[in-house]
């Protein structure tokens, strides 16, 4: 037994409840069908359905391998088209991003994608935390900072600028900071990030500040910075109409530290993948535009 046999007979069975349905979908017989799946369970010694007179259901590891196998048929389908010069992108992408940003700009980037590549598909999960690319099987990650996953390949596709800054109620009655070091003595209003970044005499300086709040919703912190309730520092695009209409007032900016670099992350085997590649060049296209217009 090959280790790919038996991959097309379990995504069978599981989109269509039976085996003889399966059977009559891959144009071969009940019997080729049970049994190619029960030496594919002596293999992996584990069982991949539960069977009863009515119903055929996939078990938690058979859930686990269809899905796994549905991928790797679409990508191998993908590759030979592509490659014989019959047919375009298929297939599914999953991709995720932390929460704000990609809500704001990765979403209505793959919407575009989408409507261009309709033989596509993608799931899009946004959180906050730190997704385990390839042990949760996704194709890319948008991230900030440096990626430090040995596992994942890199490629940046924008850049992001942080803003400090403060209402002019706030700063009319504690002051205007005039060095990063004086930020110990204010009232700071902490983000996703619990280091604030600036650049000092040609190095980067870190600052853990201090403070009441502590909100992982950067709308959250601006809200309150509105309010008068202290100082934040987040990306640009959260502040920056604020900023300029006068509600909030940049500070420290002889001590900006230069743009934070966002990255496409993804497993090296998947960038061989043309819809992978295409996806990270529609990003790469658009990102950096959208999140800073002039």
């Amino acid at each position: 037994m090959s280790n790919w046999e038996g991959l097309e007979e379990i995504v069978a069975i599981a989109e269509t409840g039976s085996f003889v349905a399966a059977a009559r979908r891959l144009n071969v017989s009940p019997s080729h069908v049970s049994r190619i799946v029960q030496r594919l369970e002596q293999r992996l010694k584990v069982e991949l359905f539960t069977r009863t007179t009515r119903t055929v259901r996939p078990t938690e590891m058979g859930r686990t391998l269809v899905e796994q196998s549905r991928r790797i048929i679409e990508e191998r389908d993908e590759a030979l088209l592509l490659v014989s010069g019959q047919g375009e992108m298929q297939g599914g992408l999953r991709l995720t991003c932390s929460t704000a940003l990609g809500e704001r700009f990765i979403a209505p980037i793959i919407s575009e994608f989408l409507q261009a590549h309709p033989k596509i598909s993608v799931t899009f999960e946004l959180t906050n935390r730190v997704v385990d690319l390839v042990g949760e099987d996704f194709d890319v990650g948008i991230r900030t900072g440096h990626p430090l996953d040995q596992r994942l390949a890199a490629r940046q596709i924008a850049a992001r600028s942080l803003i400090s800054c403060a209402s002019p109620d706030y700063l009319d009655r504690h002051g205007r900071p005039a060095a990063p070091s004086e930020l110990e003595r204010h009232e700071c209003l902490i983000g996703t990030s619990s280091t604030w970044h600036f650049m000092e005499n040609g190095q980067r300086r870190n600052l853990v500040p201090t403070g009441r709040l502590r909100c992982n919703s950067g709308t959250a912190v601006v809200e309150a910075a509105l309010a008068g309730m202290g100082i934040c520092q987040l990306p640009a695009f959260y502040v920056r109409d604020h900023v300029r209409s006068g509600r909030l007032a940049a500070l420290l900016e002889d001590y900006v530290d230069a743009p934070e670099p966002i990255w496409a992350v993804y497993p090296q085997r998947r960038y061989l993948l043309p819809k992978v590649q295409r996806i990270i060049t529609a990003l790469e296209a658009e990102l950096e535009r959208r999140m800073n217009p002039e």
